[in-house]
């Protein structure tokens, strides 16, 4: 089934804990992502407290239209970086990628109806396969180069596709060969128009798009690489999940992005004596679930962590879950 795990058997399985990430300080980019549901927001937000003890400023950042930072923290949140509350070097922001091509393409009073070419163009950019993964990192990658953090930690979409927008600058050179092939042809009488109606010239949109596809070239590259990025997968024992995880694995393989880090949420552990046979039966399922999670990938950092009887909402309640991600999990005696 997978591709990833191959390891010399008499090697002891690796730690189930999330430390070798702390340990790591060359790390600039972690991604935390999984299917909707599984805690990947909790597990993001809990890292990037770990993080705060070891590194010297830390951002959170969510590019989840769902925006769950506001809820995980009881704190709101918006595009401009801010403190967490309780916190001296963690800060966290929600990023929403949707009207960024319009900011980029658009300038002045060129979004009206008067301005055709600007919605062709705009027509074209929404075409482009991952753009709008691409806008929501050249947004984000705007505001964190003119600040300075240690390690950003994106807590991601939802999607079978998180990382596709690293296509991006291949298929937007493609793009912008196209578009320069017609402005070439008609790009004058255009620009005739154009400044007439006081809108952008085609060579200013251009240059626009280009200055785009240099800043995720150049982002792409540094993910790429495992002394930079690295990708953790949160999944629950259950097939499905286990199936995306698998094929999120897969994806990260084909892009060349380091991961080597499971989280596995919401495990039951029943006592022996349990009368409760839901508990059970789950509980029987799950261990099936994880023990092909652990032959699977016995060659990553698989963590394990209990299903709570609460909600995990405000700082303190993310601090003890946090532990969890570094300190292996003990179920009470009985288990």
């Amino acid at each position: 089934m997978s591709e990833v795990a191959h390891i010399d058997v008499d090697l002891d399985p690796l730690e189930p804990s999330l430390q070798p990430i702390l340990d790591q300080k060359s790390l600039r980019w972690i991604f935390v992502g999984g299917k909707g549901g599984v805690g990947k927001t909790t597990t993001s937000c809990s890292l990037a407290i770990q993080l705060s003890k070891v590194r010297e400023s830390v951002l959170l950042i969510s590019t989840d239209p769902a925006h769950n930072l506001s809820d995980a923290f009881n704190q709101k949140f918006g595009k401009e970086a801010r403190k967490v509350d309780g916190f001296d070097n963690l800060s966290a922001m929600e990023i929403d990628p949707t009207g960024s091509i319009q900011e980029l393409l658009e300038s002045g009073d060129a979004n009206s109806a008067g301005n055709p070419l600007g919605g062709m163009m705009q027509d074209i950019a929404f075409s482009i396969p991952g753009v709008d993964e691409a806008m929501s990192f050249a947004e984000v990658l705007k505001q964190v180069k003119s600040l300075s953090y240690s390690v950003i930690v994106f807590d991601t979409a939802p999607t079978g596709h998180t990382l596709r927008f690293l296509q991006f600058p291949t298929v937007l050179e493609k793009a912008l060969g196209k578009i320069s092939q017609l402005s070439g042809r008609f790009g004058p009488m255009l620009n005739g128009i154009l400044g007439a109606q006081g809108a952008p010239q085609i060579d200013e949109m251009m240059s626009k798009l280009e200055s785009m596809r240099e800043v995720i070239a150049e982002v792409s590259k540094q993910f790429k690489d495992a002394e930079l990025t690295t990708f953790v997968c949160v999944c629950i024992a259950e097939f499905l999940s286990l199936y995306e995880t698998e094929r999120m694995i897969q994806e990260l393989n084909s892009y060349h992005i380091d991961t080597h880090s499971i989280v596995v949420n919401q495990l039951l552990f029943p006592k022996k004596d349990n009368e409760c046979p839901q508990c059970n039966a789950r509980r029987k399922m799950q261990k099936k679930y994880l023990e092909q999670i652990e032959e699977l990938y016995e060659d990553f950092n698989v963590v394990k962590c209990p299903l709570l009887v609460e909600e995990i909402r405000g700082p303190e309640k993310l601090k003890q879950f946090s532990e969890m991600l570094i300190t292996p999990y003990q179920p009470p005696e009985g288990n």
